[in-house]
This record gives structure tokens, sequence and C-alpha cells, in this order.
């Protein structure tokens, strides 16, 4: 819909409705889908709402702060947006229009390594360095090349993924054509593109070009999507192991994010590899279909690193409300991924920027009626411990 209908969006579940309406199929559940029988994607969303906070009265709650450091970088809340692909694709020169609305909120936002706008795009039209996510390739050299891309571009927090070892298995990315390279799937994804015209013509062909733009110096062709992404999943390397972490760790001289762990020994095992923080994450759901939520291995992950480690956590989060659970339980700060996109295709900048206001007011909110002022005061004791026992631990 038009950014019109956008400002009239309450939650996060208006935007998904209102991004369903504006996107190629095939595009929506890019960001939609999970792996498999979407198992873990519900169970993200499912088990936050298992956790129950303790409402507290007659406390003086006055002028609730939210602010925070995030791994060392001031924030107006403990939130970040979270690294995701090609989101160019879901409005016109879309990682810009989201940097630019996380800058004005005041938040961390994380540029993919295969977002449609380079760093240096992205660099330029925003007023806060950005993070950047990376992902291990098999050329070292390209690995390099991208760390000092990100160094020239002002970035100083590096996202490292370590669970996509290889690509889940994502059913809706069969069966609407995405991944089908043959007439048919080609024909599919056409007639979605028709379907939505306004789609088509204000990012089809307005938000050109569409090619991977922090990697364009690799490939023969980069306006050659579909190449660009065949050269890319060849690049993906099965081997990485802790001692690449290491290695990467001597390479990069700034904050240094493992994002996907999600087992407290894993968790430790970044600790001892010099990492400064984690994201507890399951890829959103999007790879090992059947594993644990994240906000139901968050206190065992929380407990083994015992405050030695910064947690950030994703996956499931909808609300202000989410947020005040997930640093009860022991994060120090969350990602969100799909609602930003959400927003984005159903309404650019605006509607990001309007998302992350709703978010902030939501959890000085919550944090009100739990009778808490700052996040210094955030604990378990906000949380119903029966509950969180029974339910999800």
């Amino acid at each position: 819909m038009s950014p019109v209908f956008a400002c009239m969006a309450a939650s996060c579940d208006d935007y998904r409705r209102l991004a369903e309406r504006r996107l190629p199929r095939f595009l929506f559940d890019y960001i939609d889908g999970g792996a498999g029988d979407e198992q873990t994607l519900a169970a993200n969303c499912r088990d936050f709402q298992q956790v129950h906070l303790r409402q507290r009265v007659l406390c003086d709650v006055d002028n609730v702060d939210t602010r925070c450091e995030l791994i060392g970088q001031p924030a107006s809340m403990p939130l970040a947006l979270a690294p995701l692909g090609m989101a160019g694709l879901y409005a016109r020169r879309g990682e810009v229009q989201a940097a630019r609305a996380a800058a004005t909120a005041g938040v961390p936002f994380g540029l993919s390594t295969v977002g449609i706008c380079s760093l240096a795009e992205v660099h330029a039209a925003s007023a806060q360095k950005c993070w950047f996510q990376l992902y291990m390739l098999r050329d070292r050299e390209a690995v390099q090349g991208l760390l000092q891309q990100a160094l020239a571009n002002g970035c100083d927090t590096l996202l490292f993924t370590v669970d996509l070892a290889v690509a889940g298995i994502r059913r809706r990315d069969m069966r609407n054509g995405m991944l089908d390279g043959t007439w048919r799937g080609k024909l599919a994804k056409a007639t979605q593109l028709m379907q939505r015209p306004g789609w088509l013509l204000d990012v089809g062909i307005r938000g050109k070009p569409h090619h991977f733009g922090n990697l364009t110096d690799r490939v023969v062709d980069p306006n050659d999507l579909r190449a660009f992404k065949a050269w890319l999943d060849a690049q993906f390397d099965p081997c990485v192991t802790w001692s690449d972490i290491r290695w990467l760790r001597e390479q990069w001289p700034g904050k240094l994010i493992l994002k996907g762990i999600l087992e407290p020994d894993d968790a430790l095992r970044a600790l001892d590899c010099g990492a400064d923080g984690i994201v507890l994450s399951n890829h959103g759901g999007r790879q090992l279909d059947g594993v644990s939520s994240t906000i139901r291995q968050l206190p065992k992950v929380a407990e083994a690193l015992d405050r030695r480690l910064p947690i950030l956590v994703d996956g499931g989060i909808r609300s202000g409300v989410d947020i005040l659970k997930a640093l009860a339980l022991g994060a120090q700060g969350v990602m969100i991924g799909r609602p930003w996109a959400w927003a984005l295709a159903a309404g650019g900048e605006a509607a990001v920027e309007r998302l992350l206001s709703s978010l902030g007011s939501e959890l000085a909110v919550a944090m009100a009626l739990c009778g808490v002022r700052n996040l210094g005061q955030v604990d378990a004791s906000l949380v119903d411990s029966g509950l969180a026992e029974n339910r999800i631990l």
C-alpha cells in the first residue's frame, strides 16, 4: 500500500499485511518464510507469549529512560536493525531508507554483505555509522576486501554470521518459483511482478541498479542478479571453524559480534575467541527447522556467560513488551529483522521511523507498568519465574 496507509499501521502485524499487498509474492515469501515446516519460525513468536511479566503498582515511574549502550554504541533504546539480504528490493534503495530511519530513531543499523546498496552509498546517506554483516567466503582475499570497505566507510562494528554453513531448505522459495531458473520459474515470477505494478514501477524500474553493491568487483556482470547469486552461493564456505574466527579477530580492529549463536557452549567459545558480543539467533527460523526458539535458549546462555559478554537476541520480537521480556531474561538488547522489512515495504523510511518510535513507546510503557524507570532496574524479577520455567524453559 501507499505510505498514507502505512501511516495508520499500529503493530508489526499491520505492517506485515501492508507488505504482503505491496510486494510480489516471491519477495514477500523471502521475507516472511522460514525453513522446512516453519516450526522454529512459529516457536520464536509463540514462546515469547509464554513469558509473562509482573505488573508492579504505586512506583515512581516518572521520566522512564530507555537509553543504553549497545556493544559500545549509544542508542535511544536497546534495539538494532538486523542485517537483511536484498532489502533494496523491498523498497527503492531500501538499505539507505532503513539506515536513515535508524539514525533518526537513534538505533544501530546492520548492513548485509548481500545488500543491494553498497557500504559507500549507505555511509554517504546516513548520519551515523552502520554495523556491517559479513559471511566467510572461500575467497579470503574477498573477505579482506570487504573488511577494508567497511573500515573505509566508517564501520567499527562487524556482525559475523556463523549459522550459514549451508543454506536452509525454504519451501516457500521452491513453490513460488524464486529458486527455479527454468521457463516455468521465470513465468511464475513474471506473473507475480505484473500483479504488483506499483512495486514494478517504483522499485523494479526506478530502483535500479539491482545488484549486490558490496560485491560488484567480484563478478563479470554485476547487473545479472541471478549470476551474482550463483557466484555467492559457490563462495559460502562450509569448512569454517573456530580457527577462522580467531583469524577474523586478527584481521578486524573494531568490535566483533558473532551472530547465530544458540547454545551455551558455543557462547563460551565465542568469548574465548575474543568476540565483543553475540547475537543469540536461529536466523529467524530460516536455517534449521526444529531448533529451539531464541527466547527459550536465552536464560541458559545468559547464565553460562554471566555477563562476561553482551548478548543481543533476535527472532520473534514484535513489540516493546517483547523487548522488555528479553532484557529481563538476560539480554542486553535485541535485533529485529522482519518487522523493519515489512515496514520498509509498506511505506519506506517514514514507516520504519514510525515502527521504531512505536517500539520505543511500547517499551517505555511496559517498563513503567512493571515499576522500573531505567534499564539498569530491569532483571529477572520482572518475569513470572514459574511460568517461564514451566512453559519455555
